[in-house]
């Protein structure tokens, strides 16, 4: 099978390297081209002009981009080259009601499409160690499998269309939480006169060790913030989370909270960082 990636940022650009690996990336796109140009000559494939150019030339699209707009987008225009039989894997994180528009379209013209979201940040996606959710047909997984398996090392179906969105959506909130447990409780640790270094590695050993804790915990409290996941795609994330719950009637009221969070955050510049810059508004004043 010989597969496309549209989308070469902080995550797809590693996931493309490692699909270029395993000997399935045929070809690249990008809307910056010279960042196309440049990942196409790394990996020796080729760099289409087009998403249509690209879709044309391969068995499977892969999307990561960064909202639902663009995703639609992406996927109207790939469209026109979009052969029958083609699968349409979007790894990027948008709302269940677009993954079922996006497969809306793509099956229009014979293909076939699957929603597959995608966890663990810039370090899962360098060393292939994601966790990806997907909704669609079981069958069509199946095809996908190598694809997916190129890039995560854990694959769930979760359903049909949309639910593999639904999922992320889920693991987003989650993030929130564990988000301002681990930095408040850092906060607090550090106005105790604690030795951080210490404190997180004890506590990362036991009941409240976490994947964040131990992986952000002593670049948060050394003041780096340099992205794994930026705070500016979590918080477009939380409001399709909670466009979500509002459909059901229900409310997220922690998944809120953090968002504002995020809001006093990047109002003072801080969106292109780490999540774990939530840290800036609870530590003790330096």
């Amino acid at each position: 099978m010989r597969a496309g990636f549209i989308g070469l940022g902080a995550m797809g650009a590693h996931m493309a390297r490692n699909l270029a690996q395993q000997g399935w990336l045929g070809a690249v796109w990008n809307r910056t081209p010279a960042t196309a140009q440049a990942l196409a000559g790394e990996l020796g494939v080729a760099c289409a002009a087009s998403p249509a150019e690209l879709a044309a030339t391969v068995d499977a699209v892969l999307i990561c981009v960064s909202a639902d707009a663009d995703v639609l987008a992406m996927i109207d225009a790939l469209l026109p080259g979009l052969r029958p039989g083609t699968l349409v894997i979007d790894l990027s994180t948008v709302g269940s009601a677009t993954a079922r528009a996006a497969a809306r379209r793509v099956r229009e013209r014979g293909a076939d499409f699957l929603d597959a979201p995608v966890t663990g940040g810039v370090e899962g996606a360098r060393n292939a160690t994601l966790a990806i959710m997907v909704g669609g047909a079981a069958d069509t997984l199946e095809r996908a499998r190598p694809l997916l398996a190129a890039m995560g090392s854990r694959v769930v179906h979760m359903g049909d269309t949309g639910m593999g969105q639904a999922a992320k959506a889920v693991n987003q909130v989650m993030c929130a939480g564990i988000n301002q447990a681990v930095t408040e409780a850092l906060a607090f640790g550090e106005r105790l006169g604690l030795d951080m270094g210490k404190l997180i590695e004890v506590v990362s050993g036991g009941a409240a060790g976490n994947w964040f804790l131990d992986k952000r915990g002593p670049t948060m409290t050394q003041d780096v913030f340099r992205p794994g996941f930026k705070l500016a795609l979590h918080h477009k994330d939380l409001k399709i989370c909670e466009a979500m719950a509002e459909d059901l009637g229900t409310a997220l009221p922690l998944s809120t909270a953090t968002r504002q969070d995020y809001e006093r955050l990047m109002a003072a510049g801080h969106g292109e960082e780490d999540i774990s810059a939530l840290y800036r508004l609870k530590r003790p004043a330096r």
